[in-house]
């Protein structure tokens, strides 16, 4: 007789499923704190130029977004084909732009207010007119930083 017992080959020890709850949980909670939802739904069409000369803006929380292009194919029966612009989730007129953006610079802290850049997403479709009409809009309420948004790419594919 031996004082010992000896090993049985092969068996593996159970696994102890009582931490798997505290993992879960520490999953959910870490998904719920980083996700970002979604603002507003695109409703003009918003196929951007290309450009070569980019920079990325670095803070998101900083940038107010004005879409223009044509409605897409669902809101096109109802406001027409001709270029629109978007402001968060309604269509609206270039006279409207100007206390849009005093209304976004009022919901931002009193110490971004100053640093506040307006992106403009124009499809590249768009009539120039249009945009230069939104930037002299931009020019009365002082929203002097003025982004637009392209994709890196070279620029002559635009002129296809």
């Amino acid at each position: 007789m031996s004082k010992f017992a000896k090993k049985k080959d092969g068996e593996l020890p159970a696994v102890s499923t009582a931490s798997l709850p505290d993992i879960v949980f520490m999953l959910l909670f870490f998904f719920m704190t980083v996700t970002v939802m979604k603002d507003s739904s695109i409703m003009v069409e918003n196929t951007l130029p290309n450009a070569t000369e980019i920079k990325k803006l670095e803070k998101k929380d900083r940038v107010i977004y004005i879409f223009a292009g044509k409605p897409t194919k669902e809101y096109s029966n109802v406001y027409g084909t001709e270029t629109r612009i978007q402001l968060n989730d309604k269509f609206a007129s270039v006279e409207e732009v100007g206390s849009y953006i005093l209304a976004e610079r009022a919901k931002k802290p009193q110490e971004l207010q100053n640093v506040l850049t307006t992106a403009l997403k124009v499809d590249k479709e768009a009539n120039m007119g249009l945009i230069s009409d939104i930037k002299q809009e931009l020019r009365k309420v002082n929203a002097l930083k003025v982004n637009y948004t392209t994709f890196e790419g070279d620029a002559f594919n635009n002129l296809q």
